[in-house]
């Protein structure tokens, strides 16, 4: 009864009809103009004259959202359709106060609650300063798009991630020939099952973790959080932007496993049928545009993670190997770190793990 993105929809509003088996369409019309009916304010009672009240001693409110302090996270995605955003009281009051929509905050009380610390770091990151947008070419026609709910989220977090991270860059070439035929081996013992170099790369990522754990971690406030085992998102591109599914415990999973679990979260992540729980949360994020013919590129972290992998396209070029000119298929990679959680030579430690791990792979298959 109301379009999907209808914003401003009164609380009581009838929005949708369910019709279980056997009924028919007027079983619902009726239904809607009983709830219209019952919708309807009764007469108003006869004006009472108000009795002054007698002065009361004042008091001292209860502290609201009893939750220990801790770092909030910045939102991974899209809020799920449907259902009531669980937020304390104090939390909707301030969101309103400082004009912060509630489904652009991600909570970090219980059961994903939005407490009054995430809307504290949303105000912090709102305060940000902003450019003026520029003025609008008087000469070129144009068309103004309303921001879906997922783009004004993708927008806030990337603003938050470059102004609040501080993002430093490692980049080194990989040579994946011995990567490439042990996967077209695989995939011709495999037959339909067909295992993707994406794959190689996410398990060599979590072994790599393993490897290094000093990477495997988040900055949190004063503290700093060592994970204990390697749950890595894989950006996917939507519609609607860009969604994170996560591989949880991908170091102890094999390729194939890997590759059947990723191929399903892909597929639901580009219907919009992923749980929460399948894009929030990760340890650490890899965003691979090698299949579109990147060379080499630096993305931006995804808060409240340490580090992104940038994967850049394989492909031939010439080195020097012991004085001579030779080819090799190398593939350029770059990591994007919170120089906050993890230092430069822990940085260069994972990715020359994560290297010799993809240049020799069957150590991945042990």
């Amino acid at each position: 009864l109301v379009p999907d993105g209808t914003e401003g929809v009164q609380v009581g509003t009838v929005i949708a009809i369910l019709l279980e088996e056997g009924e028919e369409a007027s079983d619902a019309e009726t239904a809607a103009a009983a709830a219209a009916a019952a919708a309807k304010p009764g007469p108003e009672p006869p004006a009472v004259k108000p009795v002054p009240e007698a002065p009361v001693a004042p008091t001292i409110p209860a502290a609201a959202d009893p939750e220990p302090a801790a770092p909030p996270p910045v939102p991974a995605a899209a809020p799920p359709s449907g259902g009531r955003i669980k937020a304390s009281p104090l939390a909707r009051r301030m969101a309103k106060d400082s004009n912060i929509p509630l489904e652009t905050v991600q909570g970090s009380g219980p059961h994903g609650r939005i407490v009054k610390r995430d809307i504290d770091a949303a105000a912090a990151g709102a305060a940000v300063a902003r450019p003026a947008p520029a003025p609008v070419p008087t000469d070129i026609p144009y068309v103004e798009e309303r921001l879906s709910t997922m783009r004004k989220i993708i927008a806030r977090r990337l603003e938050e991630a470059k102004a609040t991270v501080p993002h430093f860059y490692l980049t080194l070439d990989v040579e994946i020939d011995k990567l490439l035929k042990l996967r077209k081996d695989l995939n011709e013992e495999l037959g339909k099952s067909k295992v993707s170099l994406n794959d190689f790369i996410i398990r060599a990522v979590a072994l790599a973790l393993g490897k290094v754990p000093d990477a495997n971690v988040q900055f949190a406030g004063d503290v700093m959080r060592r994970f204990e085992r390697a749950d890595v998102s894989v950006a996917v591109a939507t519609d609607g932007g860009l969604i994170t599914p996560i591989i949880r415990d991908a170091g102890n999973k094999s390729v194939v496993q890997i590759s059947i679990e990723m191929k399903d979260l892909a597929e639901r992540a580009r219907s919009g049928k992923l749980l929460p729980e399948e894009y929030q949360g990760g340890t650490i994020s890899i965003s691979n545009l090698g299949m579109y013919g990147i060379r080499e590129f630096s993305a931006v972290i995804n808060p409240p993670q340490a580090a992104i992998l940038a994967i850049g396209k394989g492909e031939e070029r010439p080195i020097v190997r012991h004085g001579a000119v030779q080819t090799a298929t190398l593939m350029t990679v770059t990591i994007s770190a919170d120089h906050r959680a993890i230092d430069g030579v822990i940085g260069a430690r994972f990715l020359n793990a994560f290297k010799d791990y993809l240049e020799a792979p069957l150590t991945m298959l042990i």
